[in-house]
């Protein structure tokens, strides 16, 4: 079969070029020698997609690919090879590079994450998905290259939330009780930062006057 012979479905971002630069077929080739299952792999992980199913067909002849693309809910930046790459991350905490990103929505992207690695998916996961859950707006979302973790809220500003991922649901339920007690009283405004490394004794700085 030839690269013409492939055939997408449930996404318009990609084309059949885009199968030949992100996996080990070289074209052309029988149809019986591909190994759907590798295939898969490499696709879902090359393009940063959810899901991908590819089925070898008879008539009409060549390679079915289903893609499931993912749904940008931040923006994000990464390095590689001392190198800045920009791009959005989904509610899986997984990196979409720029080019693979469905573009449709993002006019309502309002956070950033500054310093994505692979192993901080779970723990931004968690966290994109308490901004859902909880009455707080996260802006901006930072680890340091040795694993700092820093967020940014619209009122709260910033919050140190350190190194234990196992802490951060807790931190979480902190940062949403802090933010309704102070909305009652207007003393965000007073706020420099919140230092919840041990959640149990918050630390709040406030600008002196």
């Amino acid at each position: 079969m030839h690269i013409q012979d492939i055939k997408f479905s449930g996404s318009e971002l990609f084309a059949p070029n885009d199968v030949a630069n992100n996996s080990s077929l070289k074209f052309p080739i029988r149809l019986i020698f591909i190994k759907t299952n590798l295939l898969e792999k490499e696709l879902k992980q090359n393009l940063s997609l959810k899901n991908v199913s590819v089925n070898r067909q008879i008539f009409p002849f060549g390679l079915k690919v289903y893609l499931n693309t993912r749904t940008p809910i931040a923006y994000a930046e990464k390095t590689s090879n001392k190198k800045k790459i920009s791009g959005f991350i989904d509610k899986d905490g997984v990196f979409i590079d720029e080019q693979n990103a469905d573009k449709k929505n993002l006019s309502k992207l309002d956070i950033q994450v500054f310093g994505w690695k692979e192993k901080f998916k779970k723990i931004l996961s968690e966290i994109l998905i308490a901004q859902e859950k909880y009455d707080f707006d996260l802006v901006k979302i930072t680890f340091t290259p040795n694993g700092f973790l820093t967020v940014e809220e619209k009122d709260l500003k910033t919050i140190f939330l350190g190194f234990n991922p196992d802490l951060i649901n807790y931190q979480l339920k902190i940062i949403n009780n802090l933010k309704k007690e102070f909305k009652k009283n207007n003393f965000s405004e007073k706020i420099d930062n919140i230092d919840l490394l041990d959640p149990n004794k918050p630390k709040i700085k406030v600008f002196k006057p």
